[in-house]
């Protein structure tokens, strides 16, 4: 049973099946396609990319091949129901938001939430209380939050809809979460878990356990980024009676498109089949690749490694999640990335100002983490002159090695202009509100203290410094200027450079 595919076997079918189709798509199974793309991809993409036709079943009324695959899932990642996302976890994310949470219900979250979290804020109305991770001043990161932190929070605000944490963080640090399942449910509420870079934990003893094991309400998972589905391809499980099925439909219906990729559906049926029949084999030769990387890397020097050490919001690490500190070379993290990149041909997930990070994944060879490891004992100096300073559109020029702040420095509390200082838990205003008011453009040196009227987001890894609604301070604007001059993307404001901002009227 666990080795059927009926998605995959019925789009198969159906990609063969000769028929004179007068449907979209446009291009009808590669005969209209443009040439080259069709040389660079395949005919049999394109042959595959096919509505839903009465065999292929409907994502949103599953009755047929859909069910099954969602049925398959829902057994293998260990939930009650499992539901198919063609918009990535982004759509999953808001769904289970909008499922939870109307106009002014408050919800507990880490302030290192994805910035999916925070659209699902803004469209179902719902008041966040941030709950700080804890923060590693000498390691410059953030980790997890806390049981204890949840605790406090729910016992400040006893009337929260729910409590959404993430699982692992982008780094694969961990906090105990059956502890914050437990604490959540003595409150009768729900946990959502933003488990996008956890798929694969179900599968293996030595990796955390998965969020679903350990009694969270729905989990959201990114099946494309650790497992072998497509791009954009996600699941999101749900077990329990706290969270009502229908409404994750409804918000379902009302976040993904009405045109589904069978690509994307059959992709995640692959996958599924998968790791249900060689999960641990394929999770064994990937951790022991990362066991590898990390044992050669530790002893270069100037390098550092995060290790599975157990600290407060540190419960458990995801050991092929491979996170580097570069700041003992003198560069960025940025100007790190640029030199693998560029001249040594390796590539990471997320470049900070501090760190690599770097994802080991059951698609990973032996020859990758040779390559990996060669070019860290190879990031010589005559490499990273070049790039050791970048023009500031500001008129000052930042040695790449001499960035003061991390991101969580930057956004620990927030000043307002009456003298106070809020902790992040507190946000004076709505972010539907917020996010919908008028605005104006003002001059980033004179922004601070202002309502920030835009989601201003250094990505990766999607985490916002700035939402509708926070009060701009000081030490954020320092921060994303030096993330501009040091290299890094701004996402989500209208200046990209941040000669302005744009901040509530």
């Amino acid at each position: 049973m666990f080795s059927d595919t009926p998605l995959l076997d019925a789009l198969i079918k159906s990609a063969q099946k000769p028929h004179a189709a007068f449907y979209a798509p446009g291009h009808k199974q590669g005969k209209g396609s443009n040439q080259r793309i069709l040389e660079f991809l395949g005919k049999s993409v394109f042959a595959a990319d096919l509505p839903e036709l009465p065999e292929l079943d409907n994502l949103f009324a599953p009755e047929g091949v859909i069910k099954q695959a969602q049925e398959l899932a829902s057994n293998t990642f260990g939930a009650s129901k499992t539901w198919f996302l063609v918009n990535g976890s982004t759509c999953g994310i808001i769904a289970g938001i909008l499922a939870v949470c109307g106009e002014g219900d408050k919800i507990i979250l880490p302030r290192n939430i994805h910035q999916s979290a925070i659209a699902g804020l803004v469209l179902s109305g719902a008041i966040p209380i941030f709950v700080n991770p804890e923060y590693d001043p000498q390691e410059r990161l953030a980790y997890n939050v806390t049981a204890d932190a949840v605790r406090q929070a729910l016992t400040a605000h006893p009337d929260t809809k729910a409590v959404m944490v993430l699982h692992p963080t982008y780094q694969g640090i961990c906090s105990d979460l059956k502890a914050i399942a437990d604490l959540t449910h003595q409150y009768n509420i729900p946990l959502l878990v933003d488990e996008a870079h956890g798929a694969h934990f179900a599968f293996h003893p030595d990796l955390p356990p998965s969020a679903m094991t350990v009694g969270a309400d729905l989990t959201v998972q990114s099946t494309h980024k650790v497992l072998s589905a497509m791009t954009q391809a996600s699941m999101l499980h749900c077990q329990g009676d706290l969270i009502c099925p229908q409404r994750i439909n409804k918000a379902l219906q009302l976040l993904e498109s009405t045109s589904p990729s069978y690509l994307l559906l059959a992709s995640l049926d692959a996958a599924r089949q998968q790791m249900a029949t060689q999960g641990q084999e394929l999770m064994d030769r990937t951790l022991n690749l990362a066991l590898e990387a990390r044992n050669k890397i530790a002893a270069i020097p100037n390098l550092s490694i995060l290790e599975p050490n157990l600290k407060p919001g540190c419960d458990r690490l995801d050991i092929t999640r491979l996170t580097i500190n570069v700041s003992n070379l003198g560069i960025t993290g940025f100007a790190a990335d640029e030199i693998l990149h560029e001249k040594l041909n390796v590539t990471c997930e997320l470049p900070l100002l501090h760190h690599l990070t770097f994802i080991i994944s059951l698609g990973n060879t032996p020859e990758d983490v040779h390559n990996l490891i060669q070019a860290c004992q190879t990031l010589p100096k005559s490499l990273w002159e070049a790039v050791s300073f970048r023009a500031s559109p500001y008129g000052k020029r930042y040695p790449l090695g001499q960035v003061p702040k991390s991101l969580w420095e930057a956004v620990s509390f927030r000043a307002n202009p009456y003298g106070k200082r809020y902790p992040l838990g507190q946000i004076p205003k709505s972010p539907r509100k917020a996010y919908f008011a008028p605005t104006e453009t003002v001059p980033i040196n004179q922004a601070s203290d202002r309502f920030c009227g835009e989601l201003i987001c250094p990505y990766p890894p999607g985490i916002p410094l700035l939402m509708p609604g926070e009060i701009i301070t000081t030490e954020a604007i320092e921060y994303l200027q030096q993330v501009v001059v040091a290299g890094g993307t701004i996402t989500g404001c209208k200046d990209p450079i941040l000669q302005t901002i744009q901040t509530l009227k």
